[in-house]
């Protein structure tokens, strides 16, 4: 008995994955195995890149509320630990969303752990 290779679903698979590597540079998006390999390490360096998103979020915050608290005599450390001390809960995203684009609400929040 002759063996039976179902060609119509390993074709599917190989033109779903060289859809996804389309726009891709040389024999990556038109070579199968290379395509294969290349689509396989995108999706680890996805998967790797959104826990450094996160990362990366919260130091530029830092560097941000950073500069905003030096324009008030204050450092970042003295105004994180006068925060702390004074029981005013504002997370590093809004208290950064803050000094950008509203630096009087920030001020009034520097004054009140002063």
């Amino acid at each position: 008995m002759p063996r039976s290779v179902n060609h119509v679903a390993s074709r599917a698979k190989r033109k779903r994955i060289l859809k996804l590597t389309k726009g891709y540079f040389g024999a990556r998006k038109n070579v199968w195995t290379v395509a294969k390999n290349t689509w396989e390490k995108g999706l680890t360096y996805a998967y790797r890149d959104r826990r450094n998103k996160k990362r990366t979020f919260r130091a530029l915050w830092i560097q941000r509320i950073n500069a905003a608290a030096r324009l008030h005599e204050m450092s970042y450390s003295q105004l994180m630990g006068a925060l702390h001390k004074a029981g005013i809960e504002i997370n590093r995203k809004v208290l950064a969303d803050l000094a950008v684009n509203n630096p009087e609400a920030f001020k009034a929040i520097v004054d009140k752990v002063k």
